[in-house]
């Protein structure tokens, strides 16, 4: 394999641009380094259609990122493949480096989740962060749906992710993050957390940047473009499409949450490439529930087949 395409060369797990709020942390650890066994964990997944079916053609894992193989779970959908992504290490620690590439060919159909909240330790040395690129092609429908991530007291965390959509494709894609382990008391105690988001089209073309940077002032709050306004959990939910009107699908999501009991807001995306929303929740519960809704509504608008059970214990 050559140095372009070595998966462990540290120009492919390391982030693009890193946050000046995280480069700041940047050091050499006093324990396992960047780089060192366990610390990187890789998904290189391709996906095509075969029939009726969409199939898994190509895998590429590496500890502690894993996958179980496609299951057909829904009834609606019997050919859409669902992939549950786990972590054998049980969360994100100082240094690791993560990074998932997921290639869904024309006409598939395919949805990712994680087996349950992806949980994020104290650091005393450097940063964790993960990389995220799905490339969804032409007719193609994705959704991509995790369980929230969880920092800890002291969590120092980057994610980076790239979606890139063809102008005849959909794709679904949800993120959240908790303001810390609430049950221990940890309500913001973590050092920072930043994300950036990119959408663009598959010649390079941008549609839309969402970016998200929190860094806790004072116990219970953050400063800085992210702020949860007294609340514990803030979601996302973008719908990239050209299906329906970008209108019509934020009308969808609005109307699918006004009486969850959060606060949320709706709109289309630049260019009218779709639509997207953020929602703002004290209880996990409701900002969960609202999530589906709105993931409900624009299924049932797009493809018109309702939300699955995603089964998870």
């Amino acid at each position: 394999m050559t140095a372009a395409f070595d998966r462990l060369a540290p120009e492919h797990y390391e982030p693009v641009r890193l946050p000046p709020e995280m480069s700041a942390y940047s050091s050499v650890p006093r324990t396992l380094r960047p780089g060192a066994p366990a610390k990187v964990g890789i998904l290189d997944l391709a996906y095509a259609r075969r029939g009726e079916r969409t199939e898994l053609v190509r895998r590429y894992q590496k500890s502690p990122l894993q996958i179980m193989r496609p299951l057909y779970v829904d009834p609606a959908l019997p050919g859409m493949a669902f992939t549950y992504v786990m972590a054998t290490g049980g969360g994100i620690a100082q240094a690791d480096r993560y990074r998932q590439d997921l290639r869904c060919g024309p006409g598939t159909q395919a949805l990712f989740t994680t087996q349950a909240a992806t949980k994020v330790y104290r650091m005393e040395d450097d940063y964790a962060a993960q990389r995220v690129h799905l490339t969804v092609e032409e007719g193609a429908y994705v959704e991509y749906l995790p369980d929230p991530v969880i920092p800890f007291r002291g969590a120092r965390f980057h994610q980076g992710v790239e979606l890139t959509v063809s102008e005849g494709a959909t794709v679904v894609y949800a993120e959240t993050f908790t303001a810390g382990r609430l049950a221990r008391g940890e309500r913001h105690a973590y050092t920072v957390v930043t994300n950036d988001l990119e959408i663009r089209r598959p010649d390079g073309t941008p549609l839309a940047v969402d970016t998200l940077r929190l860094r806790p002032r004072s116990p219970g709050g953050v400063a800085g473009p992210g702020v949860f306004a007294g609340h514990d959990h803030v979601a996302t939910l973008h719908v990239i499409t050209s299906a329906r009107p970008a209108a019509d699908v934020a009308d969808a999501l609005h109307g699918a949450v006004t009486s969850s009991g959060v606060i949320h807001g709706a709109s289309v995306l630049p260019g009218d490439c779709g639509a997207w929303m953020r929602i703002l929740g004290r209880e996990q519960p409701r900002v969960a529930d609202a999530v589906r809704a709105g993931w409900d509504a624009v299924r049932r608008l797009l493809i018109g087949h309702p939300a699955p059970d995603l089964r998870k214990p």
